[in-house]
């Protein structure tokens, strides 16, 4: 009996951790369909341009307008090419590793990275700030390459909380070391110019793991960032 008792323990805390592990990366994962890279980028253009054509004649605009008969197309190509073009797994950043002769072995940290993102409930921008540290575990990553990172996972729908762990992810996948850490401090449009409309409140959110996650490692990492 008791033994028994064992064994679905053990067995329901096997589940447990299964869906923790599922929603760990649910919740990692940008939701796209397994289809979501069948259609080349001139053709989600097209369709993208034909239905917002939809949407604005719905709101009642007049296409027919010399400032509003092209932006169906300016918009398809905004999504497609720029805004959300972290969708598409060929504009993933290749990183530049160096060695490290010098064999630093503190901190590198890049602050105030720029974040140019939308939100994924309303798709309206999400605006604010990166910083990102790292400690080497042998190799250097080109400083542009965190700025392109922090670029890539911006440029699709988000949550910042999703967006703060693909940052940290692909930049342990890039040094090959779990020393990471990644703040963002960010401004959602979508609290701002709808709903509430509180103009002035900021989001902040951070992942730490390896070293970061002692408390003398963090406390360094955010005085650094005069946090």
């Amino acid at each position: 009996m008791i033994k028994n008792e064992i064994l679905n323990d053990l067995t329901l805390a096997q589940v447990v951790t299964d869906l923790e592990q599922d929603h760990y990366n649910a919740a990692f994962d940008t939701p796209l369909r397994p289809d979501a890279f069948e259609l080349d980028d001139d053709t989600k253009m097209e369709l993208i341009a034909k239905h917002f054509t939809a949407i604005m004649e719905t709101l009642g605009m007049d296409l027919e307008d010399d400032s509003l008969k092209d932006t169906p197309k300016r918009v398809a190509k905004m999504y497609v090419k720029e805004i959300f073009s972290g969708l598409n797994p060929a504009n993933k950043p290749k990183p530049t590793l160096f060695k490290n002769p010098f064999k630093y072995n503190q901190m590198l940290v890049e602050r105030n990275i720029a974040v140019f993102s939308n939100c994924e409930h309303h798709f309206v921008p999400i605006v604010g700030k990166a910083h990102i540290a790292y400690i080497s575990n042998g190799q250097v990553i080109g400083l542009s390459k965190l700025n392109r990172i922090v670029q890539y996972c911006s440029q699709r729908p988000q949550v910042q909380e999703r967006l703060t762990m693909q940052i940290a992810n692909m930049l342990k996948e890039a040094l090959g070391t779990e020393d990471v850490a990644v703040i963002i401090d960010a401004h959602h449009h979508c609290v701002s110019s709808r709903g509430i409309r509180d103009a002035g409140s900021t989001t902040l959110t951070a992942e730490y793991s390896g070293k970061f996650l002692s408390i003398e490692t963090k406390n360094e990492f955010l005085r650094y960032i005069g946090s």
